[in-house]
């Protein structure tokens, strides 16, 4: 039973499979994260499949591209919900995305949501797996700070989770005894025109909260002016570093859940299965897109564990529901997922995983 990535397909040709719509940026400012989303996301459906599938159905998965503006995805997906086209929806794209999804879809089809994302909006049959900026990046803040980075410069770009976690970065920082000595959320597209304005302020660090080829613009040309501030960065992966064309500053920083050189069983597991599937020359493994995995794995573990794709029904049972992925063992409470954040440090081409905090 294979996997289908197909939406032309899954509109057309009537099928007995369970149908999941996938939610990843394949345009836009984060359409860089799509090809390794999909690949995770396919092998999940191939293993769930392997296993006998969902409810002894198959499951295919139906693309929607969620680097379009908020109202068009919400659109879709909302009309692929109506039809009965689709069962549930996996995503991994920005949270203003996620917002218009979650009130779309108002409860009818659960939605597990993989990126770390800024907290709250909890709704029935939403799942979140991602860090909240308490988890995913307040321990880097701290550890910088302590490590003399007292003036910090906020940039990131203009929608709900730069803002939030700006938000509390910022009281984070004054508690530390450290100064904000700029903030700027800006329009997709225009992050290398504040360059001139970053530097002005002379921070000691910048917390970056631009996403996808917005972060790797600023950063080249970051290295390209010779600054040396501490750059600490709430969505920066491997293909984000790839695009950068790496780092040897000792100065640029990722706060993630999941790091592709994670030193475990589960992680290098997960890395030779990917590889056996896709080759050798697969799009690089990052958090985004293994993140994927984890989102169509949790809603097969929920439905097998409600027997039913019921939104009441999953609600009922899903705290304790468990998967394994290359993060390990992953357990549902309350609707969201508590485990391990790794601060790496870009190392050329990859990543240093300097600290892992619990």
């Amino acid at each position: 039973m294979a996997a289908t990535v197909d939406p032309l397909e899954a509109r057309l040709l009537p099928s007995d499979a369970i149908r999941i719509a996938l939610v990843v940026p394949v345009s836009g400012v984060l359409g860089l994260m799509g090809p390794c989303a999909i690949n995770c996301a396919v092998l999940a459906a191939e293993e769930i499949n392997g296993r006998g599938g969902m409810l002894g159905r198959p499951v295919e998965l139906v693309l929607i591209d969620g680097g379009r503006p908020a109202p068009q995805v919400a659109d879709e997906v909302a009309g692929l919900v109506r039809s009965g086209t689709i069962s549930a929806v996996a995503g991994a794209h920005a949270s203003d995305v996620r917002v218009a999804v979650v009130a779309a879809i108002a409860g009818r089809v659960p939605f597990v949501y993989a990126p770390p994302y800024e907290g709250g909006g909890r709704a029935p049959g939403v799942y979140f797996l991602g860090e909240t900026p308490d988890r995913q990046l307040v321990p880097g803040i701290d550890r910088l700070t302590a490590s003399h980075a007292r003036r910090w410069y906020l940039l990131g770009n203009d929608y709900i989770w730069p803002r939030l976690v700006h938000a509390r970065a910022r009281g984070r920082l004054r508690a530390a005894g450290a100064t904000v000595v700029g903030e700027s959320l800006v329009a997709y597209g225009q992050a290398v025109h504040w360059l001139d304005r970053v530097a002005g302020a002379r921070p000691d660090a910048i917390l970056l909260t631009l996403i996808g080829s917005d972060l790797v613009a600023f950063n080249r040309a970051y290295a390209a002016a010779g600054l040396s501030a501490v750059r600490l960065c709430g969505a920066l992966e491997e293909h984000g570093l790839l695009g950068i064309g790496g780092d040897v500053t000792g100065g640029l920083y990722a706060s993630m859940g999941y790091f592709r050189n994670l030193p475990t069983e589960a992680g290098q597991g997960f890395a030779e299965r990917y590889a056996a599937r896709f080759g050798a020359d697969a799009p690089l493994l990052n958090a985004h897109g293994h993140g994927c995995y984890e989102a169509v794995a949790m809603l097969a573990a929920l439905c097998a564990r409600a027997g039913s794709l019921a939104v009441p029904a999953l609600d009922a049972v899903a705290d304790g529901t468990t998967i394994t992925s290359a993060r390990g063992t992953l357990t549902l409470l309350d609707h969201q997922v508590r485990h391990p954040v790794h601060l790496g440090r870009a190392d050329g081409l990859d990543f240093f995983l300097e600290k892992s905090f619990q």
